[in-house]
């Protein structure tokens, strides 16, 4: 388990609002970009994107529990990937959070690190927005939704609907969310090839032009239903991710020619790419399938349009 002590964090916390064994526990679940068009570009270079963001039934876990000053351990078959000094976003989301507040309790916070790190499914992401929630359980905090979302997007842009849980139209450069259709039951194999993938350098090798708005009214009642619409859009940055990690190339294929799959495509600015199936079955006969004679990381998972309610465990 790798620890950092923030030593510029002192005071102490109420337990009050912890569970079972002092830890308030939340599950902190993979985004999956189902579709990503790049709009434009802003002046300060920052770019403005229009996504539709769902969830996974597979994610990291936060847990928080009172004590002085602000701790952070990270555990995990990720563990050893991810930096645990102040850069780290959970440590960032408690500073945030008692500075907004002026707040000076303290707090212990531990991470499961299951998601492989850099790797376009927002794991850093979901960390800082479950930590948000946590703490402000842990401490008694009750900020207003727009103070909360500020918070979220000083900390990056996938944080705002991170902390939203609900499957979403994203726009603008994280700020703009919109609850999308609600979506059908239906499964996703998540594959990595477990090297990560710089976001900048992704956006630094995009070429082309810029796309329309995909955003859609219809409902889908089924799997096939979702992959009809989603095949009518893309994800504008796979072409650059490849040319920087042409395995990504290679996991895209690989769904192509998988029985049932509904879709293959990249997941924000890559390198996690995902399957879409109709039926849990399905998904696992191809996560066994990918996982034969390749170094990959791969995990089948439930597709979640509204992850608010789960446990820790991800599920309902």
């Amino acid at each position: 388990m790798m620890a950092l002590s923030d030593s510029n964090q002192t005071g102490t916390g109420d337990d009050g609002n912890a569970e079972a064994g002092g830890f308030i526990r939340l599950f902190a679940p993979a985004k999956i970009n189902l579709y990503l068009h790049v709009l434009g570009q802003r002046d300060d270079g920052y770019h403005l994107l229009d996504s539709l963001m769902a969830f996974a039934g597979i994610g990291d876990v936060i847990a928080v529990r009172a004590r002085e000053g602000i701790t952070l351990s990270i555990d995990g078959p990720f563990a050893s990937r991810i930096d645990a000094g102040g850069d780290n976003l959970v440590l960032k989301a408690a500073r945030a959070l008692r500075s907004a507040t002026g707040i000076k309790s303290g707090a212990e916070i531990i991470l499961t690190k299951n998601l492989p790190v850099a790797s376009g499914i927002g794991g850093g992401s979901a960390d800082g927005a479950a930590a948000l929630r946590a703490l402000a359980r842990l401490w008694g905090i009750s900020l207003d939704k727009s103070a909360m979302a500020a918070l979220a997007l000083g900390l990056g842009a996938d944080v705002p609907f991170c902390l939203e849980g609900r499957a979403a139209f994203v726009g603008g450069i994280g700020e703009e969310i919109t609850t999308a259709p609600t979506l059908p039951d239906a499964w996703v194999v998540l594959v990595n090839p477990l090297t990560p993938l710089s976001t900048p350098a992704v956006f630094k090798a995009r070429t082309g032009e810029f796309s329309p708005s995909g955003r859609f009214d219809a409902i889908a009642g089924n799997g096939g239903e979702l992959a009809a619409l989603l095949t009518e859009r893309r994800n504008d940055l796979t072409q650059a991710a490849i040319s920087l990690m042409p395995e990504i190339g290679e996991i895209l294929a690989a769904f192509e020619v998988l029985p049932n799959c509904l879709l293959g495509r990249m997941s924000g600015s890559g390198a996690t790419c995902f399957g879409l199936f109709a039926d849990e079955p399905s998904a696992r006969d191809a996560e066994k399938t990918l996982m034969a004679g390749k170094k990959w990381w791969v995990k089948a998972a439930a597709l979640i349009g509204d992850a608010r309610d789960l446990d820790e465990e991800g599920k309902v």
